[in-house]
């Protein structure tokens, strides 16, 4: 492995923000779902690390600094929301819990039919919380946070991906079921894409990170003792 790559220490930092402008080039010049740019980053990610033979070490020590920025981050978003809150407080409520007891229910369906370990199964508790608290749920659960973070993201990729068509599809068309929906179901990656449908999706998205993860750390912990 080239020592340069021994050495330095934002080299995780440098590859991770290099292989996400790609993904979003590519994105806004192809403007198919596929083309997402955090999937195409992941997918760059890992061919240079393969192909150079940079162990994962080597780059977390440098990309978990981008890591540092995701709780703030992740409370900003939720800075816009009062006055829509006061109109619409009972249903996005109402809203957020069905999504995260929907999400909770559905892990421990799966955990039953593929008679999955309890490790396995508290591991994807959190799978549609944003990364900063779930890995708190993974590890406080005994769950494998490196999976958990793996999950969490194929999670909201996904959301990111087909948020829009499964709206489209159902035909939900009020701008704040969609953003409860989509921030509840796919948290910071999804609400990327929420924003883009709108200001109040977004904002309504947004709102859902924080509150659907407070639920999720409460609920994940009843559930964990279901299994």
């Amino acid at each position: 492995m080239p020592e340069f790559f021994e050495t330095s220490v934002f080299f995780g930092v440098f590859i991770s923000l290099i292989s996400y402008g790609i993904g979003t080039l590519l994105n806004k010049k192809l403007k198919l779902a596929v083309f997402n740019p955090l999937l195409i980053a992941v997918i760059i990610i890992i061919a240079v690390l393969v192909l150079l033979d940079i162990d994962y070490e080597t780059y977390n020590e440098g990309a978990k600094y981008i890591s540092y920025l995701l709780t703030p981050a992740t409370v900003c978003l939720a800075v816009p929301l009062y006055e829509i809150l006061k109109e619409h407080h009972k249903a996005v409520i109402a809203g957020i819990v069905a999504g995260v007891v929907t999400s909770l229910c559905s892990i421990l369906l799966f955990a039953v039919i593929f008679s999955l370990d309890r490790g396995t199964y508290v591991t994807l508790l959190p799978k549609s919380i944003t990364t900063a608290i779930g890995m708190g749920v993974s590890e406080k659960l005994g769950g494998y946070v490196a999976l958990t973070v793996a999950v969490i993201i194929i999670t909201g990729i996904l959301g990111n991906m087909f948020a829009e068509s499964i709206c489209r599809i159902f035909r939900i068309t009020d701008p704040v079921a969609r953003g409860v929906g989509i921030g509840t179901s796919a948290h910071a990656v999804g609400t990327a894409r929420a924003m883009q449908m709108g200001e109040v999706e977004g904002a309504m998205s947004s709102l859902s990170i924080v509150v659907a993860g407070l639920f999720t750390v409460i609920g994940a912990s009843i559930f964990a003792n279901l299994f």
